[in-house]
């Protein structure tokens, strides 16, 4: 398909450059990262990773809220 297309001249220069790299086309340039920034857009509307949550069993009596505690009684009291 034929179409005139007006490009900023910064984008044009980036397409330039790309094609001196690559060896290909105008065309070949500008329909590849056209696909690239297609394709990548459709991700984006993707569901978010998500990670669920779980318990890792404390002993009894330990809490995160103390660190230094905790880290004492894993390792002892030498542990710095």
């Amino acid at each position: 398909m034929r179409t005139t297309l007006s490009l900023d001249d910064d984008v044009a220069n980036l397409l330039h450059r790309k094609m001196r790299r690559s060896g290909a086309s105008f065309k070949e340039t500008v329909n590849h990262f056209l696909r690239q920034g297609l394709l990548a857009s459709d991700r984006e509307n993707r569901k978010p990773f998500t990670v669920a949550p779980r318990p890792l069993g404390l002993l009894p009596g330990m809490s995160y809220d103390k660190v230094e505690d905790l880290i004492e009684a894993l390792e002892g009291a030498t542990h710095k």
